[in-house]
């Protein structure tokens, strides 16, 4: 890194350097309008953040001066041009994180084996790494649901009462921690930061100290120790090891919520240099940052890892789309109604792999949680980011978080110097976008999405004849085409010793789950007071259906439980089972058996109603067919219904104890209800009680592909959990059987999410999603054909074969290749499968980045060509004619072994991605500039 004097010195835009106030000369900042170009004023507020990491950041040779003046000249060279972008800081969870300090500790012993220094691999770039993802739902009503699964090994003695770090603090003193809390908060921008994880259960997971709380909590929790107990000890050995690394314990939040809550700059002020944060993460719902006027996005594991080794993201310039937002919300309308509305719109408009931008009147409206909620769900409508600017409200949203008025006064002066805050009333600070998308708030009705995909949205008083409807469309990704016959059918069971009956949308799963809205206090409370209406209604839910609470923090748990609600959600089973992603990355343990086999008797559509952002089919449980995403107390309402199959207008949700009807509308809360309780809760003490919680060697050209053989014959919307699945392994899978070879017993299996550090169980679980459909099967299974043999075999198992026969495989696919999470095991198993290109006739950028940085090519079909239209059956060998020279939206040459002969797109973006591709992948090119 320069120091400051060689930055005056050396820097190719030192004459922008200046004080940012007169009575402190010692902090400076780029003054980028000294450039005195008019253009600056009209670049969207996104853009102008790229351009100050341009010029702040020039160094000559990672970033030219010339990348700078390409972003200023953003309106022409939008969408054509290639520019570097130096994030200030890298954030992990463990799903994707642990693949990445994997990759480090194979990469020290790789520059070690060649002779160089392998103390010298060390992240360059503040990183973060917080363990989320680990949390399983063992637990639920105090009652045990599923046999624990310790697969970690045998639980740690209880540890000593050393405190950690202060960088990570405070457990709840007033319920949950038996010691005081009084670690000092360490500044985020310190040298190095690392923190230590301790193994150990029933213990606060910040001091060690042993706690007394809830027991759905802590007895999930000890399993969670028990079970990762590898992984966390493999974390803590990690931190120690590697410089300029933080692991935040399980237990602590989920990774977006300790992001907003902690990590979050907004202004950085490092080296007495203020600048705008920014943030790339190994989690697609990064942007959940773009809310608090933060620039952030998701990458893939492996290009993360570039960043961290001081190698910046290259991106193609992007194009912005301006969404105006005008009009009033409707008072029923939640955000995530709002959220929904503007999924679907966005999806509809075509804004893949662009940069979206909120604007107008509307977004006054707006509190700070509303836009982390919308910008969280950035992924589902495939743009890139989802940018808030910076205004009064997000500077009201820092002072409660208990943001100090020095800061406030520096973040405030900073952004206005450089035209980075704005008023959303003054349609004279509107920069120009490429495009402009207006949604008018006034229009928007409380929604639902599914039952398959978040992008198909269904109004709450339509939400009857919808499923109905979908019982009878052939399968698809609206139906599930039930013989009219069947439709009717009823399933008796017995659960507890009594009777229920199942029927297609009888609802057995309900999860208010951590990942979209939990930091969101209007919703949450409202789902907590309309909890509190329906107990004193005499209203209850069905035992049978597993219903949880996963808060994003301990601030959720905090408010819900001061404003006295949480008690309520707990007596209608919403108990808290933990602090991270569950059910939404189907961390859920198996349905009760009598429930399952009810389902099963019946073949009947049953559902899932979870407040995150992911329903793909199969996702929450192999058995749920119908998943859908609503506004937490839409899913506290269904749960108490019991079935989607209802209309709240029309239909009560129950009958009390004196055999009174009660209707919906007789407990959904008023929005000035819940006003009147977050006001009175989301205090600043709370915020500031829970702030101190987290504490070369040349490659040779690419070979051209012969004679491959296609492993999977795929269609349209393959997801990455298609792909790559994080939930538990079947008992008849590849992975399965590796792990009892290697002694492991059922019980012990743990989840595809929990080993992605294990390569072995990775690799044989791509492709072992029971929802994947192979045109080649002609059904729904984790299965494909060896073409030679032609036997029917579990994907790896044929993999496996061909690499035995030395013949290299590619893949079919029809449009949106890769929808859904960033996985970088979505590219890594294809990779380790032997897959040496895919053919699609389009992706989702984010993935066919990831393909690229393993060292696959993505190939396109051209315009108006298809599979079906150029006659290809998939059981051809393939022969792909790679030019020595690339560049991008190279033109490929493709034949077969019978006779046909057609031409594919190599879908390179920039000069970096050939490169990448050139040097086997971007670790490849890491480790050798390492040499």
């Amino acid at each position: 890194m320069l120091t400051f004097l060689s930055l005056i010195l050396e820097h190719p835009f030192h004459y922008l350097i200046e004080p940012l106030t007169t009575d402190r000369p010692d902090k400076k900042y780029f003054n980028v309008l000294k450039l005195n170009d008019p253009r600056y004023v009209g670049l969207p507020y996104s853009i102008r953040v790229l351009l100050e990491a341009a010029v702040r950041n020039c160094d000559g040779l990672h970033i030219k001066k010339e990348d700078a003046l390409t972003i200023l000249d953003w309106k022409k060279q939008q969408n054509q041009a290639d520019i570097p972008f130096w994030p200030a800081r890298v954030l992990l969870q463990d799903f994707t994180g642990i693949p990445a300090v994997v990759d480090f500790a194979a990469m020290r012993e790789a520059v070690k084996k060649h002779g160089g220094d392998p103390s010298k691999v060390n992240p360059v770039c503040p990183t973060d790494l917080i363990v989320d993802h680990s949390i399983q739902i063992d637990f639920s009503k105090s009652a045990i649901q599923n046999a624990p699964n310790p697969g970690g090994g045998d639980a740690a003695p209880r540890a000593s009462s050393s405190k950690l770090p202060s960088k990570i603090s405070p457990c709840q003193r007033s319920s949950s921690c038996l010691s005081s809390c009084h670690s000092e908060l360490s500044s985020p921008s310190s040298k190095q930061r690392t923190t230590e994880i301790e193994n150990t259960p029933l213990l606060c997971p910040f001091h060690l100290q042993p706690v007394a709380g809830p027991e759905t909590l802590l007895r999930n929790q000890e399993i969670e120790f028990s079970r990762n107990k590898e992984r966390l000890q493999f974390f803590k050995w990690a931190s120690k090891v590697f410089q300029n690394v933080t692991v935040v314990p399980p237990g602590s939040g989920m990774v977006h919520q300790v992001n907003l809550e902690y990590l979050s700059r907004v202004v950085f002020d490092l080296r007495d240099v203020f600048f705008p944060d920014s943030v790339v993460g190994t989690d697609s719902h990064t942007t959940m940052v773009n809310g608090l006027g933060i620039l952030g996005w998701g990458v893939g594991g492996i290009e993360s890892e570039a960043v961290m080794l001081g190698q910046p993201v290259t991106l193609t310039l992007p194009e912005v789309v301006g969404c105006k937002l005008v009009g009033t919300t409707d008072p029923l309308a939640t955000s995530i109604d709002v959220v929904l509305s503007v999924t679907k719109h966005l999806r509809q408009a075509g804004v893949s792999g662009k940069f979206v931008e909120f604007f107008g009147p509307g977004v006054s409206q707006l509190s700070v949680a509303d836009r982390t909620t919308i910008a969280n769900m950035c992924p589902e409508y495939g743009a890139t980011v989802s940018f808030f600017p910076v205004d009064e409200v997000t500077l009201r949203h820092l002072k409660q978080t208990g943001c100090s008025e020095t800061k406030l006064d520096a973040v405030k002066t900073y952004l206005k110097a450089v035209k980075l805050f704005r008023n959303y009333q003054n349609p004279s600070e509107d920069p120009e976008y490429s495009q402009v998308i207006e949604l008018n708030l006034s229009g928007i009705v409380p929604y639902v999405s599914g039952p398959k995909r978040p992008q198909d949205r269904v109004m709450v008083n339509e939400m009857k004849k919808d499923f109905q409807n979908s019982l009878n469309e052939k399968v698809g990704f609206k139906g599930f085409q039930i013989p009219p016959e069947k439709q009717k059918e009823v399933v008796a069971i017995e659960f507890e010793g009594k009777d229920y009956k199942l029927a297609h949308g009888s609802v057995v799963i309900a999860a208010v789950i951590s990942c979209t809205n939990n930091c969101n206090p209007s919703v949450m409370l409202g789902a907590g007071l309309l909890a509190k209406k329906a107990i004193e209604a005499g209203l209850s839910v069905k035992p049978y259906i597993k219903t949880s609470l996963s808060p994003g923090s301990g601030m959720v748990t905090y408010y819900l439980n001061a404003s006295g609600v949480l008690p309520y959600l707990h007596s209608l089973g919403f108990e808290v089972i933990g602090y991270g992603c569950a059910t939404c990355v189907g961390n859920t343990a198996p349905l009760p058996e009598s429930v399952v086999a009810g389902i099963q008797k019946g073949d009947l559509v049953a559902c899932g109603v979870l407040s995150g952002n992911k329903n793909f089919e199969g996702r929450l449980c192999d058995c749920v067919r119908a998943n859908y995403l609503a506004c937490p107390p839409l899913v506290v309402a269904y749960a108490i219904a019991g079935t989607v199959n209802i209309d709240f207008e029309k239909e009560p949700l129950g009958v009390n104890f004196e055999g009174k009807a009660i209707y919906l509308r007789d407990i959904w809360p008023s929005r000035e209800e819940i006003h009147q309780v977050e006001e009175q809760e989301v205090i600043p003490s709370m915020f500031r009680e829970l702030r101190v919680k987290v504490e070369t060697k040349e490659p040779s050209c690419p070979k051209s592909i012969e004679n491959a053989h296609v492993l999977l014959h795929l269609g349209d919307s393959v997801t990455t959990d298609h792909i790559s699945p994080a939930g538990s392994i079947a008992r008849n899978s590849a992975a399965a059987r590796y792990l009892t070879r290697n002694g492991l017993t059922p019980r012990e299996f743990n989840s595809y999410g929990a080993r992605r550090g294990n390569d072995a169980v990775m690799t044989r679980g791509t492709f072992a999603n029971i929802r994947l459909l192979n045109k080649f099967i002609g059904k729904t299974a984790p299965k494909t054909i060896h073409i030679p043999s032609g036997q029917t075999l579990d994907v790896f198992d044929a993999a496996e074969r061909y690499q035995r026969e030395g013949c290299p495989l590619i893949i079919l696919a029809g449009k949106r290749y890769g929808l859904g999470s960033s996985r970088d095991w979505a590219a890594k198993g294809p990779y380790l499968l032997g897959v040496k290109a895919i053919l699609a006739e389009s992706y989702e950028k984010m993935h066919k980045n990831h393909l690229i940085g393993m060292g696959i090519i993505p190939l396109q079909f051209l315009p108006e060509e298809t599979v079906d239209r150029l006659g290809l059956t998939g059981k051809e060998q393939y022969t792909i004619l790679i030019p020595k020279e690339l560049c991008p939206g190279t033109t490929v040459s493709i034949t077969t072994n019978t006779g046909k002969a057609f031409k594919a797109v190599a879908k390179f973006d920039n000069e970096m991605e050939i490169t990448f591709y050139k040097q086997g992948g971007i670790l490849n090119y890491v480790a050798r500039k390492m040499l």
